[in-house]
């Protein structure tokens, strides 16, 4: 037996118009995918399988959490996951992803859908993965300003004391002063 081979859907051999399948998402599942955007999280995943005239409707309903490395500190972010995301499969002569459907050989007769489930999951991060301010690692953090670095974001100890950051390029425009056409 295959790590993924509970992630089949055999869509020859369904047996009513609708079937519901649950998934738990654990660390194994995405330590086994390999996926580059994290590794470990704990994702719950309720997929709705919807047989209509010559297309399959999957519904991909995923709530949880998953860690993924701080983009400024790079210490382990947890960022919660809730989205719901579909995908239209066909069955076909061969594979082919065609954008919003996949078909699938009809001599395989299903699909796997382990890696849509962890790409659905990617797509649902935010750009942006930082820690809420000043929760980054100091020594990481001090080490990037000792070098220079400095993001929008990074002046957490100033915003914690209530601080407003101004960038200087926009405090230099202050100065300025147009004059009124009368």
């Amino acid at each position: 037996m295959g790590r993924f081979d509970k992630f089949y859907v055999d869509l020859k051999g369904l047996k009513s118009d609708t079937l519901e399948l649950a998934f738990e998402l654990d660390n194994k599942f995405f330590a086994d995918i390999e996926g580059e955007e994290f590794q470990r999280g704990s994702v719950k995943a309720c997929v709705t399988v919807k047989k209509g005239r010559g297309v399959f409707d999957f519904v991909f309903a995923l709530n949880g959490n998953v860690v993924v490395p701080c983009d400024r500190c790079l210490d382990d972010l947890v960022v919660d996951v809730e989205t719901e995301s579909s995908l239209k499969v066909k069955l076909g002569d061969s594979y082919a992803d065609e954008g919003d459907v996949v078909i699938v050989p009809e001599a395989d007769g299903g699909v796997n859908i382990a890696w849509y489930l962890y790409e659905f999951i990617t797509l649902a991060l935010p750009m942006k993965r930082i820690h809420a301010p000043g929760k980054c690692n100091h020594e990481m953090t001090s080490k990037l300003k000792k070098h220079g670095y400095r993001d929008e974001d990074d002046d957490c100890d100033s915003q914690e004391a209530g601080e407003s950051v101004v960038d200087p390029r926009w405090e230099a425009l202050k100065g300025i002063q147009f004059e009124e056409d009368n």
